[in-house]
């Protein structure tokens, strides 16, 4: 796990080191996108869910001001309806991987972060901002149009309808602060340690009981779509699952004997 695995592609870059899959978007200097780069971003999330080795994945901008500021607008309107619908499609498919694989998915946001690059992020599993990346929303209404690659869904089943509402029919923007206090983002670092600080927070997932984290993270996506009996039996069926693993083995020991516990993963 400790050798370091770069995939140079030529929308975004993969870097592998340490169990951490980081994910650099480059398109342009907002990264506005096309149909090419969602066809990179998908071929990089296959590659993660494949490798046993990394736990985490950072989703992270190498462009100075923006995380994304969502599909590119020529591009769009150069477009048929029907590929339009397609692209919308493709990029829900993609989107849904990440929370549908065993890895934590964070989102590093350290620029503004708009339209579908919002809708990016809401497709990762965390989100954490800096305290000066910019301004964070949906504006699709001031085009004639919604968020259509999860913006009205993800968002609302995150911060509640109301809100979700009202962020969408008015596309206004809000700072990193007002995020943090509607729950769109976990948390708010001073911007020049923002990186460092979610790549603290992945380190930290690393060296933790994995196995338990992936199946606590499938349990609350999945468990959520589901009536609350129901929910309840898949969790025992979980938890089952995680009594006869050999990390639940060694954490009730390392307890039991006052030690650090030596997680395998397994």
């Amino acid at each position: 796990m400790s050798s370091t695995v770069v995939h140079e592609q030529k929308l975004l870059t993969l870097k592998k080191e340490n169990g951490i899959a980081e994910i650099h978007l480059h398109v342009n200097k907002t990264n506005s996108y096309n149909l090419d780069f969602y066809r990179e971003l998908n071929a990089a999330i296959d590659d993660i869910r494949f490798d046993n080795d990394i736990k985490v994945a950072i989703l992270m901008s190498d462009m100075p001001k923006f995380f994304s500021a969502g599909a590119d607008i020529n591009f769009l309107k150069a477009a048929e309806p029907r590929f339009k619908t397609q692209f919308c499609l493709f990029c829900n498919e993609t989107l849904d991987k990440m929370a549908r694989s065993p890895q934590i998915f964070i989102a590093c946001l350290e620029g503004h972060t708009v339209g579908g690059g919002l809708e990016m992020a809401l497709g990762c599993d965390l989100r954490f901002m800096g305290d000066e990346a910019g301004k964070i929303g949906l504006p699709e209404v001031s085009l004639g149009v919604l968020a259509g690659t999860g913006g009205t869904q993800r968002l609302a089943r995150l911060i509640g309808y109301s809100r979700a509402l009202d962020m969408n029919i008015t596309g206004k923007t809000i700072s990193p602060q007002e995020a943090k206090e509607i729950g769109l983002v976990n948390d708010v670092f001073p911007q020049a340690e923002t990186r460092e600080k979610v790549l603290e927070y992945a380190r930290n997932i690393v060296n933790s009981a994995t196995y338990a984290v992936s199946n606590i993270k499938l349990s609350i996506m999945n468990g959520k779509e589901m009536p609350l009996n129901v929910a309840i039996r898949y969790e025992g069926e979980l938890q089952n699952l995680l009594f006869r693993s050999e990390d639940a083995k060694e954490g009730l020991s390392a307890f039991l004997e006052k030690r650090q516990a030596n997680w395998k993963g397994l």
